[in-house]
């Protein structure tokens, strides 16, 4: 039987920013949550981006067996 978790991460754009930051943000988030999941015994086994208006929304998927 496994377990699933998701989270969902949420990123504005910033009008005078260069156009790499919300990559450079995310990653960092990203890589904590990741951290964060792995300790708990989860896995990533998928991922999912999309674009509304001036925000980014990046959902990662996580399973584990329990």
């Amino acid at each position: 039987m496994k377990e699933y978790k998701l989270e969902s991460l949420i990123y504005y754009s910033k009008l005078f920013a260069d156009k790499e930051h919300i990559i450079q943000n995310s990653s960092k988030d990203i890589q904590a949550k990741l951290n964060e999941y792995a300790k708990n015994g989860y896995r990533l086994v998928s991922t999912d981006a999309t674009d509304f208006g001036i925000a980014v929304y990046f959902y990662l998927y996580f399973e584990k067996d329990i």
